[in-house]
């Protein structure tokens, strides 16, 4: 029946010798042998069809054996090959030939079988079979696939000791280049990068001519060493050996990989151009090199070209290249069109596309059309689900990111270390100090470490107000073990609790131990010098970051301009801002924020420009940087301008601070009835303590009294019993400026029975290296004496000079006259 499946060839009537005097005798095509059968049969995917014909061959040859071996492992069906070795090997009649024990070890490699393969290698040494290359070759091979793949928890004292690879290797009399290039190929598996480069640096020494799987397997050792100087050395040899290597598209792929690699995009960008033919692996890699090296305009350039080109086929690892460099760039628009394009070509997307384009959607800040696609999916994995989770984290959505959690867990799936990363996020974020704890509870219970835990845990419970706790899980890690995340992490957690002190002790620390501060290090400290009170220990970082060649960095550079600006060294701030090379919106708005808290409007406003001439889109915080600005600078109008074109043109949502920011800018000018009227026309998005605040300031600052009186109604109806001073404070100081001390009695009673009192305020000033504080009525001052000594001098002095104090709070200058 078999046989019926391939009949045999018959010559159809066309050939049949009509003119027999002019044409020659044709000679009938032989028949195809049964091994040509046999392999046919593989080749079109019907292995057991050919198994079900071998079986009608009475006497079958040890060739016949062989192509049924090896035509199970052309299938992928190893398990089915080795069951038929086992059944050749109990049959009596079949000799073994170097194809038989190649082909089975192959398959033993192909399952990752080693202890198969040990005991064909056993049969083989038994059965006294001479020695044959394709055998030892296939022996290296079989080898080095099963044992990089086997979990050894103790792996290089396996490799160091009893190297079956090398053993096989060693036992070698004559070695060609497969050998070679296996055993190169297996050092750089088992990350003994030296040893792959000095093989094959002795293969060159015996006179062994290299082929291009050699460079292949070789160029991994390089970028893995970072050895840029071998790299140029290897890559030279290819040129040399002509263009059969130059032009070889695996050769090509995988020199520029290596070239991306170690940095040099441009190198990699020059062997991709001098390609004369190229695969869709050549593009891709070239593609890759460029996202993986922040290049990704350049990476949609090459995208666009292979497109264009309608040569080659673009496939899942493209699309996923694509989609990244579209994250980084945070183009949403080219990315729904890239989208477009897929669901144009495939109404199916594979679940690893689907993830990537939540992920660009969510980078994007289109987080709502993120959760359309995953809702949209018909299947999802671990990974979907924390691509979700984390896309909704990164974008603030916290809540939402914790319930999608408590959903995936519903549906089955085991929470994972990324998702217990993203839940240690959402904790910090959250400042919840249960949620960070039940994970943390989690992580114990199942035995959970991966890496930059410890730092995640400890910025979680800084976060969280338990500083403690932190304190004592950064104390339990030996130094040793210590990464510069979890200094990191502690340290920040130290200067965002206020323990300043404490922060620059373990600053110091960590330079004692040798742990190299990086840019987080500096960034995170750096915020310290304000509240210390003096710009020294600033200077000093400064100096560390320059020294470090971090000074440069965009985040160094913007925590640099935070503290001079807060110290009030303004100029110190601009020369930082000039020298910092890399700009984004956070440094900008920074350098625009300094500007208006030392009343320096009109250069805020020309940055604010200058920035948006730079391409920089500015974010909510820069307006409210700007508008505040245009507050303390009295910019009106241009302040108005500005805030017009938010929703207009900039389309970003005002929020209660940018009308804050408004109201006060108004008031600011003595335009207090017309912040009012703003203020009424927001609606209940003005019902905030910020807003009436502002407003109840301008009211006492102009002489707006009966206005105020209701603005301090509305104030303290929206108050809700949240007690907060500082509005009392002032209601009591607009009465006293009125002169109605019966409400200022009234007010201050109130302030008494809810236990509300005034915070006093606190000023230092830094003498010879050390930092003096003062506060109102304070006696704690070791020269307190001599200061308030020194104060009641002053105070004379400017009697003297016919300064008289203001107690009407009016504004209204000093005339000609009085001065």
């Amino acid at each position: 029946m078999a046989s019926a499946a391939l009949p045999l060839p018959i010559s159809p009537p066309s050939l049949q010798c009509r003119h027999p005097t002019t044409l020659p005798p044709k000679t009938p095509p032989k028949p195809p042998t049964i091994r040509s059968r046999l392999s046919l049969l593989c080749r079109h995917g019907q292995p057991h069809q050919a198994l079900h014909l071998f079986d009608s061959i009475p006497r079958p040859t040890t060739v016949l054996w062989n192509a049924i071996i090896i035509g199970f492992i052309c299938n992928n069906m190893p398990i089915d090959a080795l069951l038929f070795y086992a059944r050749m090997r109990a049959s009596p009649s079949p000799k073994f030939d170097s194809y038989t024990f190649s082909s089975t070890l192959k398959a033993c490699a192909q399952a990752r079988s080693l202890k198969l393969g040990k005991a064909i290698h056993c049969h083989l040494l038994r059965s006294h079979f001479g020695s044959s290359r394709i055998v030892y070759n296939s022996l290296l091979n079989m080898y080095s696939t099963c044992l990089s793949e086997a979990p050894y928890p103790d792996i290089d004292y396996e490799f160091n000791n009893c190297d079956l690879v090398r053993r096989v290797f060693d036992t070698m009399r004559k070695r060609n280049v497969v050998a070679w290039n296996t055993m190169i190929s297996w050092y750089v598996k088992t990350e003994r990068l030296v040893e792959a480069f000095k093989m094959f640096r002795t293969m060159m020494r015996m006179g062994i001519r290299p082929s291009p799987v050699s460079f292949v397997n070789v160029f991994p050792a390089v970028w893995r060493m970072k050895d840029y100087d071998n790299a140029n050395v290897l890559y030279g040899l290819v040129v040399k050996l002509g263009s059969d290597y130059v032009d070889d598209l695996f050769v090509v792929s995988s020199a520029i990989f290596m070239y991306a690699e170690l940095g040099r995009v441009d190198f990699a960008r020059e062997i991709f151009d001098r390609c004369l033919e190229r695969n869709t692996e050549v593009w891709n890699t070239m593609i890759g090199g460029y996202v993986q090296n922040n290049c990704p305009i350049e990476a949609i350039d090459i995208f666009v070209q292979l497109m264009e080109s309608e040569q080659f086929v673009l496939d899942d690892v493209t699309f996923l290249s694509a989609l990244t460099a579209i994250s980084q760039l945070q183009w949403s628009e080219l990315g729904r069109q890239l989208h477009a394009y897929m669901l144009k070509r495939s109404t199916i997307l594979q679940i690893v596309i689907l993830n990537a384009i939540i992920v660009m959607y969510s980078r994007c800040g289109s987080i709502g059309t993120s959760f359309k696609v995953f809702s949209n999916m018909s299947e999802r994995d671990v990974v979907t689900w924390n691509t979700m989770v984390s896309a909704f984290v990164q974008n603030g959505l916290d809540d939402e990111g914790l319930m999608l959690v408590f959903e995936m867990q519903k549906q089955g799936f085991m929470v994972d270390s990324i998702t217990l990363t993203a839940l240690l996020s959402l904790a910090s974020n959250l400042r919840s100090q249960e949620i960070g704890k039940q994970t943390h509870a989690y992580l114990i219970r199942h035995g959970i470490r991966f890496e930059g835990m410890d730092s995640y845990l400890i910025d979680m419970y800084a976060k969280s107000g338990l500083i403690t706790t932190a304190q004592q899980l950064f104390e339990e890690n030996c130094d040793y073990d210590k990464d510069e995340a979890t200094w990191n992490a502690m340290l920040a957690g130290y200067v965002q609790n206020g323990l300043n002190e404490e922060g620059f002790a373990l600053f110091r620390k960590m330079i004692e131990q040798k742990v190299m501060p990086n840019a987080v290090t500096l960034a995170s400290i750096l915020p310290a010098c304000n509240p210390m009170g003096t710009i020294g220990l600033g200077k000093q970082i400064h100096g560390f970051a320059i020294r470090s060649f971090l000074n440069r960095n965009v985040f160094v550079g913007t925590a640099l301009l935070d503290m001079y600006s807060k110290s009030g060294a303004i100029t110190y701030a601009e020369n930082v801002f000039a020298e910092t090379l890399e700009k984004n919106s956070v440094t900008y708005t920074t350098m625009i924020l300094s500007y208006g808290q030392h009343g320096m409007g009109e250069r805020a406003l020309s940055l604010f420009h200058s920035m948006l001439e730079a391409g920089i889109q500015p974010d909510s915080v820069t307006f409210i940087a700007i508008l505040s600005a245009c507050s303390y600078a009295g910019l009106v109008d241009e302040g108005l301008r500005i805030f017009q074109s938010m929703e207009r043109e900039y389309k970003i949502q005002p929020s209660a601070e940018h009308y804050c920011c408004v109201a006060d800018m108004l008031g600011r000018v003595g335009r207090v009835v017309e912040a009012y009227e703003f203020v009424k026309g927001l609606g209940e998005d003005g019902n905030t303590l910020g807003i009436w605040g502002s407003l109840l300031g301008a009211c006492r600052i102009h002489g707006e009294f009966e206005l105020g009186k209701v603005v301090a109604n509305k104030l303290f109806e929206i108050e809700k019993g949240s007690s907060l001073t500082g509005y009392h404070v002032l209601l009591s100081n607009m009465y006293a400026a009125e002169g109605n001390w019966d409400n200022v009695d009234r007010v201050r009673k109130g302030m008494r029975q809810k236990g509300l009192m005034k915070e006093a305020g606190c000023s230092w000033v830094e003498v010879a290296g050390r930092v003096n504080c003062f506060m109102s009525r304070d006696h704690k001052h070791p020269q307190c004496t001599e200061i308030y000594q020194m104060l009641d001098e002053l105070a004379m002095e400017m009697k003297d000079a016919g300064y008289r104090p203001c107690l009407n709070l009016q504004i209204g200058g000093i005339s000609a006259s009085e001065e």
